[in-house]
This record gives structure tokens, sequence and C-alpha cells, in this order.
């Protein structure tokens, strides 16, 4: 975790109800813009047939909510018993997440390479809502025991706990469901509609590099930072 994660998380004196929902939210929304996060939500926007703002904004809440929903289930025992997944398992789970972010990465370096972002439309074959929401619970697996033990490291009430989890699960959806909205906004817009065809290799290949590194470093084979 990062040095910001843990500043937040010392924002909450454990006990006192707003400081800990207050230190939940804004861990949720620092949460949503972790590159991981940004890379899989943004490639999943990009694919999209007309990446309007609607349909991205649906995309990344689908995304969070899947996301919300594994977070949720596997802090749970975190926060009340200090039940961690077993490390092999964790390490899978974050491995997945790597491969994920690379499978969409090289669909959309496929699906540009056959023309589908050629001129004004977009054929069709997009990533729909039930996909994104399986992406977002893989993700939600892979981050669990972190957030966990930012939470278990000030709150004391079991009872807090388990609504500050819930808070941060819901205000990592709600942040992931604007950011979409904002890039499905700019890419709405003309001058980034025209251009979009030669955006496309570059959002795959950055997004194939990172899940590449991602999957390596949940192995430790690289430096890993998340």
């Amino acid at each position: 975790m990062f040095g910001l994660d843990h500043a937040l998380a010392g924002l909450s004196d454990g006990s006192t109800l707003l400081l800990v929902l207050a230190a939940a939210m804004l861990l949720g929304l620092r949460h949503a813009s972790d590159p991981d996060h940004l890379a899989a939500v943004t490639t999943l926007v990009a694919g999209g047939d007309g990446r309007s703002a609607r349909r991205a904004a649906r995309l990344g809440f689908t995304w969070g909510a899947g996301h919300a929903t594994s977070l949720f289930a596997f802090g749970l025992p975190i926060v009340l018993w200090r039940a961690y997944l077993p490390a092999a398992v964790q390490s899978g789970a974050e491995t997945l997440v790597g491969v994920l972010i690379v499978g969409l990465g090289a669909w959309l370096l496929v699906r540009w390479r056959r023309g589908a972002f050629a001129g004004a439309h977009v054929h069709k074959h997009a990533r729909t809502p039930a996909q994104a929401y399986a992406i977002g619970v893989v993700h939600g697996m892979g981050g669990s025991a972190g957030v966990g033990l930012l939470l278990l490291g000030s709150i004391r009430s079991h009872g807090l706990a388990v609504v500050a989890l819930a808070l941060f699960a819901f205000c990592t959806a709600l942040f992931m469901a604007i950011l979409s909205t904002g890039f499905g906004v700019t890419l709405s817009r003309g001058a980034a509609r025209r251009s979009f065809q030669a955006l496309v290799p570059a959002l795959g290949v950055v997004s194939l590099t990172f899940g590449v590194w991602y999957a390596l470093g949940a192995q430790g084979v690289l430096p890993y930072y998340f």
C-alpha cells in the first residue's frame, strides 16, 4: 500500500463514527484511481460500441459493483476474525488480475486490427456489463487483504468496521463510475472521436504491458507496488 492509503486511514481515531466513515469514503475514492483499476476500466470503455457517457458509466459502475461484492465478501472475515486469504490464493488472484488486463488490452488490439474502430461508426462486440462485473469481482478478491489491514489498524468496533468496509466498497464503485463517465464524455467529443482510431493501439499496448508487469509482480518476478 502507498503511504497515501495509510495517511487516509490515519484520519480516523478508530472509534468516532464520522471520522471512521470519512476515512472509509476517502479510501474508497482513492482506491478507485489505482492504476490496475484504471487500466481495466479504461480498456473496457474504449472497447464499447459508441463509447457514450451513459454506457461508460454503466460499465464503470458494474465493474465497481463486482469489485464491491468480492471486496466485501472477502474483507468481512478479515475485519471480524482476522481471517485472511492464504498467501498463495492472494497471489493467484492478483496474477489473474494481471492476466485479465492483458486479455483486455490484447482484445482491444485485435479489434483495432480488424478495423472495428475505423470511421465514425464503431462495430459491436463490445464488453457487456456482466463481463465488467465479473472482472470487477476478480479485482476485489485481489485487494481484500490490504483493505482489511487498513481498517483493522484503526477501528476497534466490529460493527463500525463492517459499515466502513461497506462504505469503502460502495465509494470505490461510485467513483469508478464517475471516472468512466468522464472518459466516455471525452471520447464522445468530436476531436477525440475522430482521433480515436489512432489512440486505440496506444491504449491496447499500455494495458497489455501493464498487465504483464502486474502479473509478474504478483508472482515476485518483478517489483510489485500494489
